[in-house]
C-alpha cells in the first residue's frame, strides 16, 4: 500500500506558522529523536501527519506505528491519518501478529505495548518504522511501562514525540525523552520545539478561557453521625475541603444543580453566534455521570450523551456528538484526554480529580479553535488547587528527574494514570459512608488570563459574565472584564463608604489584623447561622441568602467587617424577635 502522493509544499500550504517552523526545524536537523510539546488544541496530529507523509514520500521510512493513550484515539489518528492517504489500523490486536497488506502502519496504546513488548520489536525491525508517540508522558506512568516501549521501539528509524503536558511529578523517566542539567544540577526534560497555550493564543490558534467558580454553604452527616458544615471558597483544612468539594458535586445537592443551570444558559448565550456549540460535563464516576445527564434533562428537556468507560460504543458515541449539534455531553474522568470535539465551548469540571496534568488536559478539550474569536468559558468548583491551575494557564512547566517525593510541586499527579483509567466506582476515600445534607451554590468569581473579577455589592456580575458574547477576540474579553472590573471596585467602594457612614462610632471593637478580624466575625456568623438553622430548620445556605437580601453586599468570602457584623446583628435581632 502507497501513500497518496501530493507534492511537499501542497502539504506545507495549509500548514499554521508553528507547524511549519517545527517541521522544517526537524528536517533541519532530521534527528532520530524528535520531542515537540504544543498546547492542547494547537493541532499537533496535522503537525505529525505531515511530517510522517514527508518521511515516507522520501522512502525515509517504510512503516508508522502510533501510540496513543485510549482506544478512542487510535481511532481518531486512523481517520485523521486517512486524509492524508495514509492507511492505519486502529484495530489491530496483538494477538494477530502480521498488520494486513492494506495498511501502512497500526495505531495502539501503551497498554498494549507493555503487554507484548518483543511483539512490537520485531514488527518495528521488520521495516523501517516511524513510530509516533502521543502524549508520550504516559510511558512514564509506570516503570515497567517505560522499560516495555524502550524494549519495543528502541530499533525504530525514527520517533517522534508528543506532548500538551510535558511534566509529571514522579521520577519515572520518560523514554526517548532527553535530560539535560540545569544549573543546579537537576536534571529536566529538554524538547526540540515547544509552542505554549500563551503564543498559540496570541496567533488565535486556541480559544480563549473564562473560568466561573462557584462557591457555596454544604453540609454533610459523617459515619459517626455528626453533622459537619463548611463554606466552600473559604480556608479549610484538606478533610475539611474534600468532604465539602465531595458534597458539592453530590447530584442529589442543589450546588451541582444550580452550577449546570447556569452552564446551560452560558451555552445558549454561545450558541447565538455558534448554533452546534455544545457543552461537556466530566464527572467523577459512572452514577454522578447518569445523574447530572437526568439533571440536564430536567433543565434542557431534552437528553445528553452519556459516556461511560466501559461502554463499547463509547468511540461511537464521542463520534456522533461531534458530528451533531446536541447540547451536552457527560462523560466520566477518562473523556478529558485527546478527545476531539472542537465545538465544545463550554464545560462543568464536575470531578474532584486535582492533579495539575490531568486539569490541564481537561481544559484542552474546550480550547480547540475553529474560527478566530471563539471564547471558551469553564464551570467548577471555588477549590484553591483549581482556582490555581485556572489562574496560571500560560505557565509552562516540564519534568525533572532529580527530586524527592518532598519536593513533589503535585504530588497527585501520580493518580494521573487512575484518573484516565475505566472510572466506574467513586474516586478513593469517596466509599467512606457520607450523606450529603445540603449544598448551596453561590457565584465566586471569574477568571480570565490571570485575573480575577469576583463579587461586589449589589453586583450582578455572574448574568454578566454568562451573558458575554461568544465570539471575542481576547483583547476584548480583557477590555469588556476590565471595564466590569473597575464598575465593581468603584460600586464597593462607594457601597463602603455608605457602610461607613451609617455604622454607630464604638463598633469597631475587634482589634488585631484585618484577616484576623474577618476569621473571627465568620466564625461567629457561622455559629450563629448554624442556631438559626437548628431553630427554623431552614439550609444554611438559605439563611445566608436572606441575610444578603436583607442586608446587601457579596458572599461571606467577600464581605467587609462591617457588612458581616450588619448580618451579625440582623440575624441577632431575628432571633429575639421570634421569642
Amino acid at each position: 500500500m502507497t501513500v497518496t502522493q501530493t507534492t511537499t509544499e501542497d502539504r506545507l500550504s495549509g500548514l499554521r506558522a508553528w507547524q511549519r517552523e517545527a517541521f522544517e526545524e526537524y528536517f533541519r536537523r532530521e534527528p532520530r529523536d524528535f520531542l515537540a510539546v504544543a498546547t492542547p488544541g494547537a493541532g499537533k496530529t496535522t503537525f505529525a501527519l505531515t511530517l510522517a507523509s514527508e518521511l515516507l514520500r522520501q522512502h525515509r521510512v517504510r512503516a508508522i506505528t502510533i501510540v496513543c493513550p485510549t482506544e478512542h484515539l487510535k481511532k481518531q489518528w486512523a481517520e485523521s491519518a486517512a486524509r492524508f492517504g495514509i492507511p492505519i489500523d486502529p484495530d489491530f490486536k496483538n494477538g494477530q501478529g502480521a498488520l494486513g497488506k492494506q495498511y501502512i502502519g497500526a495505531a495502539v496504546t501503551y497498554a498494549q505495548i507493555a503487554a507484548h513488548p518483543m511483539l512490537h520489536r520485531n514488527r518495528t525491525e521488520t521495516r523501517r518504522t516511524l513510530v509516533i508517540f502521543d502524549e508520550i508522558h504516559h510511558a512514564g506512568d509506570a516503570l515497567s511501562w517505560g522499560d516495555a516501549v524502550r524494549e519495543a521501539f528502541e530499533p525504530a528509524a525514527r520517533r517522534l514525540s508528543l506532548t500538551g503536558t510535558p511534566f509529571r511529578t514522579d521520577v519515572n523517566p520518560i523514554p526517548f525523552v532527553d535530560y539535560v542539567q540545569d544549573g543546579n544540577g537537576v536534571r529536566r526534560c529538554s524538547w526540540d520545539y515547544s509552542y505554549g497555550y500563551a503564543p498559540a493564543l496570541e496567533d488565535g490558534v486556541v480559544r480563549p478561557v473564562i473560568f466561573m467558580a462557584y462557591s457555596g454553604e454544604m453540609r454533610w452527616r459523617t459515619r459517626a453521625g455528626d453533622e459537619l458544615a463548611a463554606h466552600l471558597g473559604e480556608p479549610l483544612t484538606q478533610d475539611a475541603l474534600s468532604q465539602a468539594w465531595r458534597a458539592a458535586l453530590d447530584p442529589k445537592g442543589d450546588w451541582i444543580k444550580k452550577v449546570l443551570q447556569a452552564a446551560d444558559r452560558r451555552l445558549s448565550e454561545v450558541r447565538k453566534t455558534h448554533p452546534d456549540a455544545g457543552g461537556l460535563v466530566i464527572a467523577s464516576d459512572h452514577e454522578n455521570a447518569r445523574a447530572y445527564s437526568r439533571i440536564l434533562r430536567q433543565i434542557t428537556g431534552k437528553s445528553a450523551t452519556v459516556v461511560l468507560s466501559d461502554d463499547p460504543s463509547a468511540s461511537k458515541k464521542i463520534s456522533r456528538f461531534a458530528q451533531g449539534d446536541d447540547r451536552w455531553m457527560v462523560a466520566v474522568r477518562m473523556v478529558s484526554e485527546g478527545v476531539d470535539v472542537p465545538r465544545l465551548m463550554v464545560g462543568v469540571y464536575a470531578t474532584s480529580t486535582s492533579t495539575a496534568l490531568f486539569f490541564a488536559q481537561a481544559i484542552g478539550r474546550f480550547v480547540r479553535v475553529r474560527k478566530r474569536g471563539e471564547v471558551a468559558s469553564v464551570f467548577l468548583p471555588s477549590v484553591p488547587t483549581l482556582l490555581e491551575y485556572a489562574g496560571e494557564m500560560e505557565r509552562e512547566r516540564d519534568h525533572v528527574l532529580d527530586r524527592t517525593p518532598a519536593d513533589n510541586e503535585y504530588p497527585e499527579d501520580d493518580l494521573l494514570d487512575e484518573a484516565n483509567k475505566k472510572k466506574d466506582t467513586p474516586d478513593a476515600g469517596e466509599e467512606l459512608p457520607f450523606e450529603t445534607m445540603e449544598s448551596a451554590a453561590e457565584f465566586d468569581r471569574a477568571l480570565y488570563d490571570g485575573a480575577e473579577y469576583g463579587s461586589s455589592p449589589g453586583s450582578t456580575e455572574e448574568e454578566d459574565f454568562l451573558g458575554l458574547p461568544g465570539l471575542l477576540e481576547p483583547e476584548q474579553v480583557s477590555q469588556l472584564l476590565r471595564k466590569r472590573k473597575d464598575e465593581l471596585k468603584a460600586g464597593e467602594i462607594k457601597a463602603r463608604k455608605k457602610n461607613e457612614q451609617s455604622e454607630p462610632a464604638g463598633t469597631e471593637e475587634e482589634a488585631g489584623p484585618t484577616h484576623e478580624v474577618l476569621a473571627q466575625l465568620r466564625r461567629e456568623l457561622s455559629g450563629l447561622v448554624g442556631a438559626w438553622h437548628h431553630r427554623t430548620g431552614k439550609p444554611h445556605g438559605v439563611i445566608h441568602n436572606e441575610l444578603r437580601r436583607a442586608c446587601g453586599g457579596p458572599q461571606v468570602a467577600q464581605a467587609t467587617p462591617a457588612q458581616l457584623r450588619e448580618r451579625i446583628a440582623k440575624l441577632r435581632a431575628w432571633a429575639v424577635g421570634s421569642r
